[in-house]
């Protein structure tokens, strides 16, 4: 922990947000410019270094004249009583692989979008000549605002330059072929690097994942990764060969630049099923190459320095926390063949002319293995020959003993984990972790100097849940140190009947069926189906289901609430009304009115704005007329007027204008009447058909939004029409 409270009379500490391998990460106040930043600090035993300090502000001070909008800034590079540190932009958000390990799988699209936005920090850096060498989902910051961007560019190139270690693990998943060897690394490594990330956005998981960083690192030098639709069965197939054509062991087969793998990303955004990115064919760099003595040597003693350097006997230890190691994903058989446009290789040997030297060697593991073991049987001959096994001599035999564990350890310490355990032949007798967790068998079977992988779940009704069922190879077995113990997972019981709920009350559903699943419940109204009953459930009453499967049941609320509406007022005829009340069942009455014509509803049973159930009846009362018995005049009224607009009409948008009979009905309406339409000689208005004499004109003015400005009120008398 940083023990200042503040660097260089400028940055505040604020908080300790992070810690990597060769550094802590705070959180500080910039005094000067008022900002937050982040301060990238050098732990004390990379500070006593001057060669890997010197080195890392070059890098550093090389990458702070990166600026671009998906690039976390470096502002700063100094050192103050012995500390090193690196100011940066703060950016306030989650890492990539926080983001994916919540999501579990990413859409296509955001993936498509993250890995666009990725690169183009990539190809910035690029056009500068910076490698970033550690691109992975750990790198890579989604603010809260969803801006993708990227951090420790330059970083990676001084950290390999030293022996670093501690982080490893996390970016070996990541790492390129000839990053894994050591060979040249150029923009290629990070499009390859990228490649493996947008894989584990859309499958959730790496390709590659093993117990050691060794064992990862070979399967990236030689085994074909699981294609992606394995995991992800809807990945369409422009994605699914970008990820394959960025991951290319042949850096050659790879895009030629970042450029040409954001041009594909953005064509598969719009055309994601077109089958249109372009694989480039095997030629002779892909044929197998014989390798020589001094060159399996340079690749033993460049994995040294990438990898961790294993101790014999001991397995890794996981970092302390309280988030235990997760356990790699199981990885099925492949459902289909990665594509390949040219699938035939030559096997035939390459004249040694025609190899160019910097092309990168292609190696593999029995090639590997056989020439350690090699070295392994001439270390142990060497030790015969000087006499370590005379047998004759019980101290002799104690000192050839210690000298053999001496070299044992020696070679241990020179060799790659792979080549170790060929050179460890004691056996180990497997312990039975059937019934305990993964976790509880990682712990038993590390004790005993054996790995584990999961290898898949099947059903049990002897062991819950998470419980180991089987192990390969079986209890009691006596194996090699460092074999890996395959495990399959129990995923629970079996298939059982799933209860039928239709029709019961929704407290007796849930009682029936919480017994075994978990129940989710929705709600809808129904016509048919009384309250509080469950109308559907899915998966259907009579399926079958595993314990623990969520049901989901749709419970009735009773038909839905409507409003009534009001169809008394403005004349409705009785064919409107009924339009306006087709949520109920309606009765029609008629009774004679002497003002209102025939077939104008006069009245309806259930006041207009009153909640009532869908369905509900109602009755309207229809006019039949005037009384026949009675002298009614038939004389009707019409209306004739021009409205003149206001003097000033640079603040009015126009008027709402409403004609009431002499019983304050509305008989017609001329609502949101623009301005322009009055024009120098007014707006015309016209009614027939009124069945009083007189009555009143409002007129409402708006202004530019709408709002009443002033409303104008005065009687008008009509005139008969002849």
């Amino acid at each position: 922990m940083l023990e200042m409270n503040y660097i260089a009379d400028r940055y505040e500490i604020i908080d300790k947000i992070g810690a990597g391998g060769m550094s802590d990460v705070y959180k500080a106040k910039d005094l000067t410019l008022g900002r937050f930043v982040a301060i990238k600090v050098l732990k004390a035993e990379f500070s006593e270094d001057m060669n890997f300090v010197t080195k890392f502000r070059t890098e550093a001070q090389s990458a702070a004249g990166l600026e671009h909008p998906n690039i976390v800034n470096i502002y700063d590079v100094g050192s103050e009583n012995g500390i090193h540190y690196i100011v940066m932009e703060y950016v306030e958000g989650i890492t990539l692989k926080t983001y994916i390990e919540k999501k579990g799988q990413l859409t296509f699209k955001e993936a498509i979008s993250i890995a666009i936005q990725v690169g183009r920090g990539i190809e910035a850096a690029h056009a500068k000549n910076i490698i970033h060498r550690d691109i992975k989902p750990q790198n890579i910051i989604i603010s809260t605002e969803g801006k993708v961007k990227v951090t420790d560019f330059g970083i990676a190139r001084a950290a390999t330059s030293n022996t670093i270690n501690s982080d490893v693990m996390g970016s070996v998943h990541y790492s390129s072929p000839e990053q894994a060897r050591n060979g040249f690394v150029d923009g290629k490594s990070d499009i390859y690097s990228l490649g493996i990330v947008m894989y584990e956005m859309v499958t959730g998981r790496v390709p590659f994942d093993g117990d050691t960083t060794v064992a990862v690192a070979i399967q990236h030098l030689q085994e074909d990764m699981v294609i992606p639709s394995v995991y992800a069965p809807d990945l369409p197939i422009s994605m699914e060969k970008i990820i394959l054509k960025c991951t290319q062991k042949n850096p050659d087969r790879r895009y030629e630049s970042i450029m040409a793998l954001l041009a594909d990303l953005r064509k598969a955004l719009i055309n994601p099923q077109e089958d249109f990115v372009v694989m480039v064919p095997a030629v002779n760099q892909d044929k197998t190459r014989i390798i020589r003595e001094g060159d399996l040597h340079q690749i033993q003693k460049e994995a040294e320095t990438v990898h961790v350097k294993p101790q014999a006997y001991e397995q890794p230890k996981p970092a302390p926390g309280p988030t235990a190691k997760p356990k790699p994903a199981p990885r099925p058989a492949p459902a289909k063949k990665q594509p390949e446009p040219e699938d035939e290789y030559d096997y035939e040997e390459e004249d040694e002319s025609e190899v160019n030297p910097g092309m990168e060697k292609a190696i593999t593991i029995m090639e590997i293995g056989a020439g350690l073991i090699i070295v392994a049987v001439i270390i142990f001959l060497l030790i015969n020959l000087l006499g370590g096994f005379s047998g004759k001599d019980k101290d002799n035999t104690e000192n050839s003993q210690q000298s053999q564990a001496t070299e044992t350890g020696a070679v241990s310490e020179a060799m790659s984990e792979t080549a170790a355990s060929e050179a460890i032949k004691d056996g180990v007798v497997v312990p039975s972790v059937a019934g305990k967790t993964y976790e509880e068998a990682q712990e038993i079977l590390n004790g005993q100097r054996l790995g584990i992988k999961e290898n898949g779940s099947t059903s049990s009704d002897e062991y819950e849940v998470g419980q180991i069922v089987s192990q390969e190879p079986a209890a009691d077995t006596t194996v090699e140190a460092n074999t890996t113990i395959l495990v399959i997972v129990s995923s629970g019981k079996g298939s059982i009947d799933i209860p039928s709920v239709e029709g019961k009350k929704e407290a007796e559903a849930v009682s029936e069926l919480s017994g075994d699943f978990k129940v989710n419940k929705t709600y809808s109204h129904s016509d048919t189906v009384e309250a509080g009953y469950v109308m559907s459930q899915s998966p259907a009453g009579g399926s079958q289901g595993k314990p623990g499967d969520t049901i989901t049941i749709e419970i009735s609320q009773g038909k839905e609430a409507v409003t009534v509406p009001d169809v008394t007022t403005t004349y409705k005829s009785e064919e409107q009304a009924k339009e306006m009340l087709k949520d109920f069942v309606v009765t029609v009455t008629k009774m004679h009115h002497e003002e209102r014509p025939a077939g104008i509803v006069i009245g309806q049973s259930i006041e207009a704005g009153k909640q009532v159930e869908k369905g509900t009846a109602i009755t309207i009362t229809v006019s039949d007329g005037p009384t026949p018995s009675q002298n009614i005049t038939t004389t009707t009224y019409k209306f004739k007027a021009t409205i003149k607009a206001p003097s000033d009409t640079s603040n009015v948008s126009g008027a709402d204008i409403i004609l009431y009979d002499s019983n304050g009905t509305p008989i017609e309406q001329w609502l949101d009447q623009p301005i322009g339409r009055f024009g120098s000689d007014g707006l015309s208005l016209n009614k027939g058909g009124i069945l009083t004499k007189t009555g009143t004109l409002t007129i409402t003015w708006l202004d530019l939004d709408g709002v009443e400005l002033n409303t104008e009120s005065k009687a008008v008398e009509f005139v008969p029409e002849s």
